[in-house]
């Protein structure tokens, strides 16, 4: 059935933006203080308020749209969003409309099959967020309204999204570009990154869109793949089956795995969208926006084509090593130690992403500093140590974040290069298994790795591999003769 429909997906993301204060007072945004702490009259919404508008978020938001091609608007005005919700004391939420702070942008995404696909961008804009309902508290539904006023971007995608692939490479796209800007910390666990999807199916080459519902409350970027193929799949079955798509508010339960109906959907006139009397429009100058473009940093896309370029790096390397910024920046600060930037590379993917993924923890919080892995490295490459000695020296590393040169040093672990005591270890080894040197002799070479092996072993892992090998390999011929 699913060559006969295809979906229309556009993605809805709220970006709450890391400010100090909200957006129009002074009052903290800090994320897990006690309920109700983070308030003031102004997000309370007590008469005669004014609010401020916070410079900050304003600067934010034009990062965001530099980031994501969008064209800055230079007027862009306030409205207010009319509602009634127990969690939103003034009874509207203000907002932007018809004159948005950005609009008409896109991303681009690389999909599974190694096509490039193109996400348009409608419109960011602004607004304050609204408080938090907690229901699961027996029979009592209780509100916390600290997050009243919390300063949001909301991102709003072009109807271009066909499959919940695509949703999922465009979320994990704008949530990098939000990180390496700096602005938002792209945790959907705390609410800081929420995204809606609205979900319509029509019939191949039909150019009319079909009839959209709106999925709400998913809470991690697997779930948003979950809910929109779910939700394809319901739409078609209803379409099959003869039945007519009602538009309506669903909300996501990940312990089903199944949508539910929340409410009929609402369109913009139910909100009754007017202009806000309290705040003045905001003006981007030509020069405010050009002193914003100078803080734009360098994003992941044009990082990971200088690794390539730079440190010759293979594509999979560079994208994984950029796919973060707090890793790119921990990859790069390592080769202020060492410029070998394929073991690099090779420690940081292989040993330090599993502990990081092991114990769920950001790259910025890594017990091992650049500087010290650098140097690991390096004791490696002067041949002070094996790589398997490397391994050994990694976990005491861990324990205090100690200079590997010292624990070398201390645990006695210094490489034996010296020829004479690695050929005094190969005669111990090779008198003690006659047995496999006839094989070897016989051709079967791979009782070299045998041998190896074993002298590694007598040598506690000090013994230079390098050299191992060649005197080995000499050894061996001897007793041919």
């Amino acid at each position: 059935m699913n060559n006969k429909y295809e979906a229309v997906i556009g993605l809805e993301v709220h970006a709450q933006l890391l400010t100090d204060t909200k957006i129009f007072c002074g009052c903290s945004t800090k994320f897990g203080n006690p309920p109700n702490t983070n308030v003031c009259p102004v997000c309370l919404g007590h008469p005669g308020v004014l609010p401020v508008m916070n410079k900050k978020v304003v600067e934010y938001s034009v990062l965001m749209g530099l980031a994501t091609n969008c064209a800055i608007n230079k007027k862009s005005v306030f409205a207010r969003k009319n509602y009634f919700y127990p969690d939103l004391p003034k009874g509207y939420q203000i907002s932007q409309y018809e004159e948005p702070i950005c609009e008409h942008g896109y991303i681009d995404v690389v999909k599974s099959d190694g096509s490039a696909k193109r996400i348009g961008i409608t419109r960011i804009h602004m607004e304050e967020d609204a408080g938090k309902s907690i229901h699961d508290r027996g029979g009592e539904t209780l509100v916390d309204v600290n997050r009243c006023g919390t300063p949001l971007i909301e991102i709003v995608s072009e109807p271009d999204i066909r499959t919940a692939e695509e949703a999922y490479l465009y979320l994990t796209k704008i949530k990098q570009v939000l990180t390496y800007l700096g602005i938002c910390d792209g945790n959907m666990e705390e609410g800081s990154l929420r995204c809606d999807a609205n979900i319509s199916i029509r019939p191949f080459g039909q150019k009319e869109l079909g009839t959209k519902t709106e999925v709400k409350n998913m809470n991690s970027f697997r779930n948003v793949e979950r809910a929109i193929d779910f939700e394809i799949a319901r739409q078609i079955e209803i379409v099959e089956d003869g039945g007519i798509i009602t538009q309506q508010t669903l909300l996501w339960n990940a312990d089903l795995n199944e949508a539910m109906p929340m409410r009929s959907k609402e369109g913009a006139h139910d909100y009754r969208y007017f202009l806000d009397p309290d705040l003045l429009p905001i003006i981007i100058t030509d020069s405010w926006k050009n002193e914003i473009l100078k803080s734009l940093p360098e994003l992941a896309d044009a990082r990971k084509e200088r690794f390539i370029n730079n440190y010759k790096l293979p594509l999979y390397d560079a994208d994984l090593l950029t796919s973060e910024k707090p890793l790119a920046d921990y990859y790069e600060e390592v080769l202020t130690v060492t410029n070998d930037y394929k073991s690099a590379s090779n420690w940081v993917m292989g040993d330090i992403l599993k502990y990081i993924n092991d114990e769920k923890i950001s790259p910025k919080d890594f017990p091992i500093s650049p500087k010290n892995l650098g140097k690991l490295i390096e004791l490696i490459n002067n041949n002070t140590i094996s790589g398997k000695i490397a391994k050994d020296v990694f976990p005491e590393m861990l324990k205090d974040n100690s200079d590997p040169e010292l624990i070398v040093k201390e645990k006695n672990l210094v490489q034996i290069t010296d020829t004479s005591a690695i050929e005094g270890i190969i005669e111990k080894i090779l008198n003690e298994n006659e047995g496999q040197i006839k094989e070897y002799l016989s051709g079967k070479e791979k009782v070299l790795g045998f041998f190896v092996g074993q002298i590694m072993k007598e040598s506690k892992g000090k013994a230079n591999p390098g050299i191992v090998n060649e005197l080995l390999k000499k050894k061996l011929e001897e007793r041919r003769d």
